[in-house]
């Protein structure tokens, strides 16, 4: 006699294990919400009009060059983490200066780790549009704020006031203007950013200061 799975049992065996659900779950975190009657990739028409104006004036080869080595330095952060920890261990002498750089270094992460959360919860997708050419990979689909922008300000503002000058500010719009030329965030993404990081950026150092007294 043949022995047949009862609808119960077909259904248990068919549920996932609990690594493919954690895998699910992060699979989606990183895409990007999708609108109901909308095309994804789809944002205010002055805003593809604008990045695609910005490639046109801006896009040639060179700067593009320059814009994916400004890319690949800012991923997740880690040119200007780099950057904190040589300025703690040029510093490791002096405690005080050491604890700055280190408490610095730790602000631009927080920054970045904040834009990650605010991008999965906005789940914003990338520009995706026929006017709009995509000339650098990304770590995920998601679009705002820029964390490059928002990781950038934050370390062009902590930086310059522990290098006492105001040079390393001058990045701020060039990340930000690097992020249109590659065709991977919106305006406002890049704008957003700026001000997020700089609203971290400023707030630390302040907590800093007042931690030295």
């Amino acid at each position: 006699m043949t022995r047949r799975n009862s609808p119960q049992t077909g259904a248990r065996d068919a549920e996932p294990s609990p690594r493919e659900e954690a895998r699910v779950t992060e699979r989606t975190l990183d895409e990007p919400a999708v609108v109901p009657g909308s095309a994804p990739g789809s944002a205010a028409p002055v805003e593809v009009r604008i990045l695609a104006g910005v490639q046109e004036a801006v896009g040639r080869p060179e700067a593009v060059s320059v814009a994916r080595g400004m890319s690949h330095f800012g991923e997740h952060a880690l040119g200007w983490l780099a950057i904190g920890a040589v300025g703690a261990a040029v510093n490791y002498r002096d405690r005080r200066r050491r604890r700055e750089w280190v408490l610095s270094a730790a602000a631009v992460a927080f920054a970045h780790g904040a834009s990650i959360g605010v991008k999965r919860v906005v789940r914003r997708p990338r520009p995706d549009h026929p006017s709009v050419r995509v000339l650098v990979g990304t770590p995920s689909r998601l679009s705002f704020p820029s964390s490059h922008a928002t990781s950038t300000t934050a370390a062009a503002v902590l930086y310059s006031g522990l290098l006492r000058s105001k040079a390393p500010l001058a990045v701020v719009p060039a990340m930000a203007l690097s992020r249109l030329v590659l065709g991977v965030h919106y305006p406002t993404d890049v704008a957003t950013g700026t001000a997020l990081g700089a609203t971290v950026a400023l707030a630390a150092r302040r907590l800093i200061h007042r931690s030295k007294h």
